[in-house]
């Protein structure tokens, strides 16, 4: 996996199409994750060899009978071998249920570890990350990737083991019975190995086909079957356009694995016949010896009875490398969502703060959505959108994709990243040279144009992304420099849009704070002014809020999430406080709730009522990027910049709409 020149969503979206060789790296790698079941798979071995052998008692007692037991009339010896016949299938029946249950017990093992591993690996991303990911295809691996990664140990594993086992006991006991007959039927071997080399490279190369549409079938489900697709696609009329975007898919989906099921069925046709050819030559050289009386009846039919556990190990092994390509193409597929490199991570000894006054600064910080460049560093990479980007801004993607940008600020020049220039400020740039500093309790207001880059402050603040260039600091600690956990205790986000999971109202709450009783949850409540109506609620605290909170208005989900984020207690709030899509009614209650959660704390808000910019401490004026103005509302109109312009036609016309509108 390459692991530096280029962003990681590069490689994922411009992996080469040829089919990676099986090194002994990736086969080290792969062994890793059975380390810690050695034992249940060594007792598993075990196992297998045990029925190998029992399993090869049958032949005999067959040759005892005819060659015995019939022609002296012994009715003893052929109730012995009665119950041989018996009891060899029920011993069989025993040990393989044990076998089973060490390998599922493995298996299931493995799959719990490399799900975990990955989770936690994913949870560790950037936002930049989901951003730039379909959920579907995540989902895609956590589910069938995971699974045939777990079947090339529990599948391919124990089908080396048994046919290899299976091959040695038989040959053991046809050399001791007839070392001729057994050459006879190794002539073939050979002709196995061809067709088992082509087949493997093709199914390979079609099972990582298959996974990849897979993959994208998922991402087509996840995106139009979630509330907030289906309610895109029917507002738009666009059923159609979907149905056969999903049949398109689909379809290249079945003809793949048509593809896969005739190539394997040739390979197996080959089999046969190399199979055929060589009971053809054991029949004809047995019924010779058995003619010139060299041979016993028992002993051939024997030998045709060990025919079918010679042949069928030596197709298996001979299929080996087809069930291990195809096993192996799983393990790269999570392998490479494991190797992608956690962008922003904890230094070793970062700080970890227990209480935080809230002191914001912003040192000459630049931020690009499009760049991966770090410290002045730039990436030398082209960057591109992921496979149905467009769709992900569209759709309203997963939870964390909802907060992002509908689309980066912009992208690196490719003649100037390619030289390693340093780059000119240009609007490829969310944010240039951004300096401001906020003490200890204030209520700043962040205003602009849409597309100024104000967002792009209330993501930075908690560290979902990494500026490329400047610092930020918290009560004068670089944020680099303290631990997640610390940005994630003591910095609270709101943003505009409100996500609340497909559970109860009083989980929901509680994910802000797990520990909180009660009273603390009303408490919360009632300062958002969301207690009463949720008290009115079919099962109050416990009702389900539905897929993304859409059993709830969208004034009741914000007052939530406005709950949610008092029982947390914050010392730094960020906030978008959009109420335009708002009934005046539940504005009003926001906006109390608001003026009672801005009390004793840092706020930083995005800024949409000309209330809360009258109120601010702080008014930051941001337009193409940059911080053109700061000051108080009477300085900045004073001013006659920007701000002033803006106060004119937006916000001094927005708030006597809604005045006329009260008055109604």
């Amino acid at each position: 996996m390459m692991m530096h020149g280029g962003p990681w969503w590069g490689m994922m979206q411009e992996r080469p199409q040829s089919t990676p060789k099986i090194d002994r790296q990736t086969l080290r790698r792969v062994l890793g994750y059975a380390r810690p079941y050695t034992g249940m798979i060594a007792l598993m071995t075990l196992t297998i060899l045990v029925t190998s052998v029992i399993e090869l008692v049958p032949p005999l007692l067959a040759r005892d009978l005819i060659d015995h037991a019939l022609p002296e009339r012994d009715i003893g010896r052929l109730s012995l071998l009665a119950i041989g016949m018996i009891v060899v299938p029920v011993l069989s029946a025993l040990i393989g249920s044990l076998q089973r249950w060490l390998s599922a017990k493995a298996g299931e093992g493995i799959i719990y570890d490399l799900r975990c591993q990955m989770f936690d690996h994913l949870q560790r991303m950037s936002l930049r990350f989901f951003t730039r990911s379909k959920t579907g295809e995540l989902m895609s691996r956590f589910t069938n990737d995971v699974v045939g990664a777990q079947n090339a140990v529990t599948g391919t594993l124990v089908s080396v083991t048994t046919n290899l086992l299976t091959l040695i006991s038989t040959l053991v006991v046809m050399l001791s019975i007839e070392w001729r007959l057994t050459l006879a039927a190794l002539l073939v071997l050979p002709a196995l190995y061809l067709p088992a080399r082509r087949a493997a490279k093709l199914l390979r190369d079609i099972s990582r086909q298959s996974m990849e549409l897979n993959s994208r079938l998922n991402g087509q489900l996840n995106e139009t079957l979630n509330v907030s697709g289906a309610l895109l696609v029917k507002v738009f009329g666009r059923q159609d356009h979907e149905r056969e975007l999903f049949k398109r898919t689909a379809g290249e989906v079945r003809d793949i694995g048509v593809r896969r099921a005739v190539v394997a069925r040739w390979f197996f046709v080959g089999i046969g016949l190399v199979s055929a050819i060589g009971s053809a030559v054991l029949f004809w050289a047995g019924g010779y010896l058995v003619i010139t009386g060299a041979l016993s009846v028992g002993t051939i039919v024997a030998f045709i009875s060990y025919l079918g556990r010679l042949y069928q190990p030596l197709v298996g092994l001979s299929n080996i490398q087809v069930e291990l390509a195809q096993s192996l193409v799983s393990f790269e597929r999570v392998f490479e969502y494991l190797d992608l490199p956690v962008e922003i991570q904890d230094k070793p000894g970062a700080i970890h703060l227990r209480h935080v006054r809230g002191a914001v600064t912003f040192e000459h910080v630049w931020f690009s959505y499009g760049a991966e460049e770090t410290r002045g560093q730039t990436d030398k990479a082209s960057l591109r959108p992921t496979n149905g980007g467009m769709r992900q801004g569209l759709m309203g993607g997963p939870a964390i994709a909802a907060m992002s940008p509908h689309a980066p600020a912009g992208r690196l020049r490719g003649n100037d990243a390619e030289a390693g220039i340093d780059l000119k400020p240009t609007r490829e740039w969310a944010l240039e040279d951004v300096s401001f500093e906020v003490t200890p309790g204030q209520l700043v207001a962040l205003v602009g144009p849409s597309g100024a880059g104000k967002t792009t402050i209330s993501y930075l603040l908690p560290r979902l992304y990494e500026p490329q260039r400047g610092r930020i600091l918290l009560d004068g600690h670089e944020l680099r420099n303290l631990t997640q956990a610390t940005l994630a205790e003591h910095i609270g986000l709101v943003t505009q849009e409100t996500y609340l999971f497909h559970d109860t109202v009083r989980a929901n709450l509680l994910y802000a704070r797990p520990n909180a009783t009660e009273e603390e949850i009303i408490a919360a409540c009632r300062a958002a002014n969301i207690h009463e109506t949720i008290r009115t609620l079919p099962k109050g605290y416990d009702t389900v809020v539905g897929e993304r909170g859409y059993r709830l208005s969208g004034g009741e989900k914000q007052r939530i999430a406005l709950a949610r984020v008092v029982l947390k207690n914050p010392s730094v709030l960020v906030l978008d406080e959009a109420t335009s899509s708002l009934d005046s009614e539940s504005e009003a209650m926001i906006q109390q709730a608001l003026d009672k959660l801005f009390i004793g704390r840092t706020s930083i808000v995005i800024a949409h009522r000309l209330s809360t910019i009258l109120a601010a401490d702080l008014i930051l004026v941001f337009d193409n990027g940059r911080l053109v103005e700061q000051g108080t509302h009477r300085k900045l109109i004073d001013a006659g910049g920007l701000y002033a312009r803006l106060y004119e036609t937006q916000f001094r016309g927005l708030e006597k709409g809604r005045a006329d509108m009260l008055r109604m």
